[in-house]
C-alpha cells in the first residue's frame, strides 16, 4: 500500500486507514481482530478510533479490542500509527467530556489503558468544545506531546474558521498545533471544499475522511426500485435507515450514482472502488477511514489502491458530484476572484 506524509511531519501513513467504530458493534471481537489482522498483513498502518466508540453500546469497547490485540501481538506496536480522539461523553458526571485540561489529560490516561500501550501516535478532539478556551485545549495537548505519552494532535469535526484558529493560536503560543483534520468527507459531502480544505492546503494539514462512502450510497448498496426497510447498524432504531435514504434520495445522489456505477462498468470494478480512489486522490487527501463489518469487505475497499481513474472518469465524477454553490459570499467571491484565481493557475 503507498504511504503518504502525515501533514508537515515526517510521519508516513498508508493511503487507507482502517476506521474502527464498528468494533464492538457490527463486527464482534473475533471479527474485529480479523479485521485488524488483515488490514496489517495487506500493508496498512494507520488504525484510528475513539473513546466513545462504539456508537451504540459499552463506551471505550473498541479501545479495548485494540488493546487485547495489540496485547496478543506486542511485534505490531511499532508498525501501526495508533489515533484516537476525545471530546465525547463517558458518562453522565459533567466533567467526563469536553476539551478541558482536566478531562483531555483524564481521557488520555484512559485510552493508553484501554489500548494498553504508553503512547497515542495521534490524539484528535473529537469535535470543537464551546464551553473550553481553546488556549486551554491546546495547552493540554501540548503537555501530552512534551511527556511523550502523545506524538501528535489532530482534530475532527470542526468548522473552518475553528480549524483556522486552532492553528493560529497553536502558532502564537508557540506549542504543539494539529497535523491533521479528520471530517466527512466523499462525492456526496462536499461542502468541507468551501472553508475546510483550503485551510488544511495553506497550512499543511491532512485530511483524513470519515464516511468515504456516504453511508453505502456510494457502493452500489441502494436502487432506485429498492428502498430499504431498516437501520444500518445494529442497535440502532429501526426506521433509521429509511431516513438516512429519505435525506439522500435526491436528483443529485442518483446522478452521482449512476456516473460512479458506469465508471465502476468502464474499469470493471465495483463502484465503491471507485468512490474510494477518487477520494484518496483529492487535494490534501491522505488516508480516507475504510471502515468494515467483515474481512471480505475491507479486503474488497482496499482493492482500491490499485485503480487508476482518469482524466475524463475524473472530470466526469468531479462535474456530476460538485455541490451548489451557496449564494453569499461563494457565488460572490467565486466570481469577483476568477480572473485572479486563473493568473495564479498560469503562474
Amino acid at each position: 500500500m503507498r504511504k503518504r506524509l502525515l501533514g508537515r511531519t515526517g510521519l508516513l501513513v498508508t493511503e487507507f486507514a482502517l476506521g474502527t467504530m464498528t468494533f464492538g458493534q457490527e463486527a464482534d471481537e473475533r471479527a474485529a481482530i480479523g479485521l485488524l489482522d488483515h488490514y496489517i498483513e495487506s500493508g496498512g498502518n494507520l488504525v484510528d478510533t475513539a473513546d466513545v466508540y462504539p456508537p451504540v453500546g459499552p463506551k471505550g469497547t473498541s479501545e479495548e479490542i485494540i488493546g487485547r490485540w495489540l496485547r496478543a501481538n506486542p511485534g505490531r506496536r511499532d508498525a501501526i500509527i495508533l489515533a484516537t480522539k476525545c471530546r465525547g461523553r463517558m458518562d453522565d458526571s459533567g466533567n467526563s467530556e469536553g476539551l478541558s485540561r482536566r478531562w483531555i489529560l483524564r481521557a488520555c490516561e484512559s485510552s493508553l489503558r484501554r489500548l494498553q500501550t504508553d503512547y497515542i501516535d495521534l490524539y484528535q478532539a473529537h469535535q470543537w468544545d464551546p464551553a473550553t478556551p481553546i488556549e486551554e485545549t491546546l495547552s493540554a495537548f501540548d503537555s501530552l506531546v512534551r511527556s511523550g505519552k502523545v506524538r501528535y494532535i489532530g482534530v475532527s469535526n470542526f468548522t473552518g474558521w475553528q480549524l483556522e484558529r486552532t492553528v493560529l493560536t497553536a502558532r502564537h503560543m508557540g506549542i504543539a498545533g494539529p497535523v491533521s483534520l479528520q471530517p466527512q468527507y466523499n462525492m456526496l459531502a462536499r461542502e468541507i471544499e468551501w472553508e475546510l480544505v483550503p485551510v488544511c492546503l495553506e497550512q499543511g494539514l491532512s485530511i483524513i475522511p470519515w464516511g468515504p462512502l456516504g453511508q453505502g450510497w456510494l457502493s452500489g448498496k441502494y436502487r432506485r426500485d429498492s428502498q430499504p426497510s431498516g437501520s444500518t447498524r445494529l442497535g440502532e432504531d429501526p426506521n433509521r435507515g429509511v431516513e438516512a435514504y429519505s435525506r439522500r434520495n435526491s436528483d443529485r445522489t442518483w446522478r452521482i450514482v449512476d456516473a460512479l456505477e458506469a465508471v465502476a462498468g468502464e474499469l470493471g470494478v465495483p463502484p465503491a472502488r471507485v468512490a474510494l480512489r477518487w477520494l484518496a486522490d483529492r487535494p490534501a487527501v491522505t488516508s480516507p477511514l475504510l471502515g468494515a463489518r467483515s474481512v471480505q469487505q475491507l479486503s474488497d475497499n482496499l482493492k482500491a489502491g490499485e485503480v487508476a481513474l482518469d482524466e475524463r472518469q475524473v472530470a466526469l465524477l468531479d462535474e456530476v458530484s460538485a455541490p451548489p454553490t451557496p449564494d453569499y459570499p461563494y457565488r460572490l467571491l467565486a466570481e469577483n476572484t476568477a480572473e485572479r484565481r486563473r493568473l495564479t493557475r498560469e503562474a
